[in-house]
């Protein structure tokens, strides 16, 4: 329902924010996508501290998240369905790592905010923040959609929690 809402509140609006975006990310040189990348994770840590317990991965890594997450900006704006079986995967991923859903929204906060550093222009960032935002909503869809007991107890690392799980889990028959 939120995404639907979204959707129609900015039907007339793809066409111009894919323009903004595009003029956005043509700009961006390795500098400061560099800038970008650091910048992201240094305000997503001081705003979510638990945050850094999900991400343990290299800084390699770190930065290939952030390279991928602003190429999805524009690929939602690209090809909409398949980014959305793409996310719907992806949040599924994220179910299985125990990734609560309370991290997202400081992270996209933290991802708007680097990028405003970047750019003046008011289109361009409501263009990368209006993508973000969609990104986050249909994760955090899948990811509450896709909790079901038995993740639960497998993200617990509990035996007892996962007997008692499948034995309720309702099965087809």
């Amino acid at each position: 329902e939120n995404v639907e809402r979204m959707l129609k509140s900015v039907l007339h609006k793809p066409t111009v924010q894919q323009r903004n975006l595009q003029n956005l990310f043509q700009r961006l040189d390795d500098k400061a996508m560099q800038f970008v990348r650091t910048e992201v994770y240094i305000r997503f840590f001081a705003m979510a501290p638990a945050g850094q317990d999900y991400f343990k991965q290299s800084t390699t890594r770190l930065h290939f998240i952030v390279d991928k997450l602003v190429a999805m900006t524009m690929e939602m704006y690209q090809s909409p369905k398949t980014m959305v079986n793409d996310l719907s995967a992806m949040g599924l991923r994220h179910v299985g790592y125990g990734i609560p859903t309370d991290m997202f929204s400081p992270f996209v906060t933290s991802c708007v905010q680097s990028v405003r550093e970047l750019t003046a222009d008011a289109g361009e960032l409501e263009a990368f923040s209006w993508s973000l935002n969609l990104i986050s909503r249909i994760l955090c869809r899948v990811i509450t959609e896709g909790s079901t007991i038995v993740m639960k107890a497998i993200n617990q690392n509990s035996a007892l929690l996962l007997r008692k799980a499948v034995n309720c889990a309702p099965r087809g028959e």
